[in-house]
């Protein structure tokens, strides 16, 4: 699928624009609802508002995780410099993520969606799979598992590449401690910031939700996103990937920053996140979806992916 078939020059210029100010009001939004969050769970606390909190900030969590996939493809802000400084401390750090290399990854899959060189095939070629199987991974995700299988295999390699010969295992190495450092680094004054509020006990929910909720949702996007499409192997972005349409819930757990218009991402990755819902709207309009499937809801989607 060529883009230009779809668009003009100047439709391209109109929905690649980027904006600064932007930028930080969606970063800025995301934080203010990461500290209430924690104000619901520290002010009345309560199974209930410990629950509450912990999906709000495994949702958050996501958003970050949203916003460094953003600054990675240097479309969150208009500055470059913004986009890598914002990017590593405010969106990557906290969740202990490498942007650049993640970013560098990424990059992979756009080139190669719609193939079986496609990096991330593993996450979702093998749907649609048994309810059953479904509910397990969620059941892991939920009680840690899936989390502790990540560390675990994070350190693993990393101590598989300390003892490599090749010297590129020191640059490696040396950005995986920087990344630890980075993350150390927010997660304290994280901790500080909510022992100032006379609640650190807060930062356990913060935990807890990483290595639980944040785990499920994560799933669920990349469920939403490729799982079970009419062609995981054509090169078309309308046959490989996958809109959903998100009600206010999804949108606060699994579908934040507008994760869920995915198609218009592969459709063209240089859209900002804040214009892909009229992107979405401007190709409905003008007949490009015409014989594409728009999910109605993240329900829908999981309906479909099992069997």
């Amino acid at each position: 699928m060529d883009i230009k078939d779809l668009l003009t020059s100047d439709e391209i210029a109109f929905f690649t624009k980027k904006s600064d100010l932007t930028g930080f009001r969606i970063v800025a939004f995301n934080w203010l609802l990461i500290a209430a969050a924690f104000a619901i769970a520290g002010i009345w606390p309560s199974p209930v508002t410990i629950f509450i909190s912990v999906l709000l900030l495994a949702g958050r969590q996501l958003g970050l995780s949203i916003l460094m996939h953003e600054c990675g493809h240097r479309c969150l802000f208009k500055d470059k410099t913004l986009n890598e400084k914002i990017g590593r401390w405010l969106t990557s750090a906290p969740l202990f993520l490498d942007m650049n290399s993640y970013a560098k990854g990424h990059l992979v899959h756009h080139r190669k969606a719609g193939t079986k060189e496609d990096p991330d095939l593993g996450n979702y070629q093998n749907y649609p799979i048994p309810r059953a199987s479904l509910q397990r991974k969620f059941w892991r995700d939920i009680t840690g598992q899936t989390a502790l299988r990540l560390i675990t295999a994070a350190r693993k390699n990393k101590g598989n590449v300390m003892n490599s010969p090749d010297r590129a295992a020191d640059t490696v190495v040396s950005r995986a401690n920087t990344t630890m450092q980075d993350g150390l680094i927010v997660n304290a004054t994280l901790l500080l910031v909510l022992t100032l509020f006379g609640a650190p006990w807060l930062y356990l929910l913060w935990v807890v939700a990483y290595l639980t909720f944040y785990m499920l949702f994560l799933r669920i996007r990349q469920i939403g996103e490729h799982a079970a499409v009419p062609d995981l192997f054509d090169s078309d972005p309308r046959l490989n990937t996958r809109t959903t349409y998100a009600n206010v819930i999804e949108r606060l757990l699994f579908a934040p920053n507008r994760v869920n218009f995915h198609l218009e991402h592969h459709i063209l990755a240089s859209v900002p996140i804040y214009h892909l819902k009229a992107f979405h709207d401007h190709l409905r309009n003008k007949g490009a979806y015409q014989n594409t499937e728009i999910a109605s809801s993240y329900m829908a989607v999981l309906r479909h992916v099992t069997t």
